[in-house]
């Protein structure tokens, strides 16, 4: 698969630009409400993709060979999915011909997130846990 077509998989959930906090004792990621900086909210995309790594450093790169490092992705996101066996999901842009039916199927974080930019410095995370935006969600 070639990088454009890797990056095309990108459902344009929001979801791996949510903060998360994993619990010590069990392992378990809790998604947050909270958005990067970077998020666009609205549109579920990054401001400055190309250079998130200059802005935000520890901004993962998702690759083929990282998907299953990453525990926490939902089981809704498309590299996920794939890496399972899954298929893409009816939502997603590349089989519905349309970048908003992930947004109509409610499985982005539109409406349900805010950049951690609005929020005061001493906002407490745990405040903000969403069970709803949980990476065991289903499609």
């Amino acid at each position: 698969m070639s990088h454009p077509e890797w990056e095309a998989l990108c459902d344009g959930c929001g979801k791996c630009c949510l903060h998360k906090l994993e619990d010590a004792d069990t392992g378990e990621v809790h998604y947050t409400s909270i958005a990067c900086r970077l998020l666009d909210t609205d549109h579920c995309l990054c401001r400055d993709y190309a250079d998130r790594h200059r802005q935000v450093p520890d901004c993962i790169t998702l690759t083929p060979r990282r998907v299953r490092q990453y525990r926490w992705l939902p089981r809704s996101c498309a590299y996920r999915r794939l890496h399972e066996g899954r298929g893409l999901a009816w939502w997603h842009p590349l089989v519905s011909g349309d970048p908003d039916t992930v947004h109509r199927a409610g499985i982005s974080v539109r409406g349900r997130a805010q950049s951690e930019a609005d929020l005061p410095a001493d906002t407490d995370p745990e405040d903000h846990i969403r069970p709803d935006l949980s990476p065991t969600d289903e499609d």
